[in-house]
């Protein structure tokens, strides 16, 4: 049986930070994002369902959302400024990340790339509003990386933080406006005091 590199590769997701122009408190890495964009779009896609007669596969949405950047453990994260200063720059990384997706695949055994081909590659296999819900869940996760920051005192994300509530307005749903109510709020508040509340 031939040996393969991929879960190797996937775990050194844990060494590629986020957010590298800006000054971070606590530094993010892939890893523990693409694990919360995954709760967050598993949620939404739940929440659609129970609340909003939604007929989404949640299970299937956290898959993707999972492997949502795992194409980074090769290519690195790029800057949103720079990897989209402009379309021929967008473009061009669009094709890095095409060969980087390609790469990961090749590490697998033949008989699994099947699986996994639409989880790296082929994600027009899904659902558009499937692929959608993984788009909301990314901005809504790195909202909450803002209130993280600017709560521990970093202003550096302010700005980042006002042009991420322009984007969650622009993908505005029922499922986004449920979650922002009845899961947004704790996030400004202190560990003591969501104590507290539980002991009540």
């Amino acid at each position: 049986m031939t040996q393969s590199h991929f879960f190797v590769y996937l775990s050194r997701l844990k060494f590629i930070n986020r957010w590298p122009l800006m000054r971070n408190v606590r530094t993010e890495n892939v890893s523990e994002h693409s694990l919360q964009v995954a709760m967050v779009a598993h949620a939404l896609a739940v929440i659609k369902n129970k609340k909003f007669n939604g007929n989404m596969n949640a299970n299937r949405i956290a898959m993707l959302a999972l492997y949502h950047d795992v194409s980074e453990v090769l290519t690195g994260d790029l800057p949103t400024p720079v990897k989209y200063y402009n379309a021929q720059i967008a473009r061009e990384y669009k094709k890095i990340e095409k060969i980087a997706q390609q790469q990961l695949l090749e590490m697998l055994p033949e008989e699994l790339q099947d699986v996994y081909r639409p989880l790296l590659m082929d994600k027009n296999q899904y659902p558009k509003k499937e692929q959608l819900l993984v788009k909301q869940a990314d901005a809504l996760c790195a909202y909450l990386k803002c209130l993280e920051e600017i709560s521990a005192g970093n202003n550096d994300f302010s700005v980042v933080k006002e042009h991420l509530k322009k984007i969650l307005l622009r993908c505005r749903s029922p499922e986004i406006d449920y979650f922002v109510e009845v899961f947004i709020p704790s996030f400004n508040i202190s560990l003591d005091k969501i104590s507290q509340d539980l002991s009540l």
